[in-house]
């Protein structure tokens, strides 16, 4: 566990992390505008997520990591949402993020993306999180409600997970218009943390909309390669690419710069409510992408399970 900033979540910081961010944003975006707004229902549409907000004692976790996926897949490695939530010091945690199913459960290889209030004392954990898998029929993306089908809350290999309380509160409202630079949405906020707070690791977490525009999503294969996947070439050349359209509802994780945790620096994965979702890359559209995000730094940073030998390929 580390502390992350340093910092308590008053509103005079927020107002410092708009003028940091507005003033990164509008280097990579024709249009950006920050604010410190109430956190949005998130119970409502487009969410639909089983808490109000993202706010209440929030924090990052790294679990797992790419190595246990490649070069080749160590499927024992299988984890639980409501251990992760207990790990975290955070019993009943309100939990978005990225991750892989668990093949165990699924029977294939799928991209999961979490949204679940995890369960405290006598309340059962609500689990509104979906999955994105190959389609075996036409081999598109198939996006399912995962409680349409399965009862647990297991995640296997990997995850970058935000939790909080589910509180409603003060949030960063980002948005960002007209991309004229290179860098996708996340990797930009990133950057812009980086560049501001050095040596120092922020995190931050929350949701976005991708609300007009395409976006480049990638699908992992239902079966993991029996090859050694070595190289960012293999994995590319392994993982099935899709361009997608909005809306998109993502959930981004950051962490501005890894203190000697082996950490992956940001994921974000991404489900709509027709049928396509998967893990974020870039928006396709950079003349008419419009973003909408509701974030919130990180106090804590937690790494659980981090793989004893490592290395750096497929992290973007």
């Amino acid at each position: 566990c580390q502390a992350l900033g340093n910092f308590s979540l008053s509103v005079t910081l927020l107002l410092f992390f708009i003028i940091v961010l507005q003033k990164g944003l509008k280097e990579n975006f024709a249009d950006a505008q920050v604010s410190v707004i109430d956190c949005p229902d998130l119970t409502q549409e487009p969410f639909n997520f089983p808490a109000k907000g993202i706010c209440g004692k929030p924090r990052i976790a790294d679990v797992g990591g790419v190595p246990y996926l490649i070069p080749l897949v160590q499927k024992e490695k299988v984890y639980d949402l409501n251990t992760v939530a207990k790990d975290i010091e955070l019993p009943g945690a309100f939990i978005l993020g990225a991750g892989a199913a668990s093949s165990k459960i699924l029977g294939v290889n799928a991209e999961l993306i979490p949204i679940v209030q995890t369960k405290s004392g006598k309340k059962t954990a609500v689990n509104g999180s979906y999955v994105a898998r190959i389609n075996p029929a036409d081999k598109g993306c198939l996006l399912e409600k995962y409680s349409s089908k399965y009862t647990d809350c297991e995640f296997g290999l990997l995850a970058n997970l935000y939790a909080s309380e589910g509180q409603p509160g003060k949030v960063i409202e980002v948005k960002a218009n007209g991309r004229t630079g290179e860098l996708n949405f996340v990797s930009c906020l990133r950057q812009i943390l980086e560049k501001h707070y050095g040596e120092k690791p922020v995190g931050m977490g929350g949701t976005f909309i991708i609300q007009k525009g395409k976006a480049k999503i990638h699908v992992m294969p239902p079966e993991f390669s029996a090859c050694p996947l070595n190289t960012d070439e293999d994995v590319n050349n392994w993982l099935k690419f899709f361009e997608m359209k909005a809306p998109l509802i993502c959930q981004p994780v950051i962490v501005s710069r890894d203190p000697g945790f082996d950490l992956r620096l940001e994921h974000t994965h991404c489900f709509s409510h027709h049928g396509e979702g998967g893990h974020y890359h870039q928006d396709t559209s950079p003349d008419s992408v419009q973003y909408l995000g509701y974030l919130l730094p990180a106090e804590l940073l937690f790494r659980i399970d981090r793989p004893h030998e490592t290395h750096l390929v497929g992290r973007d």
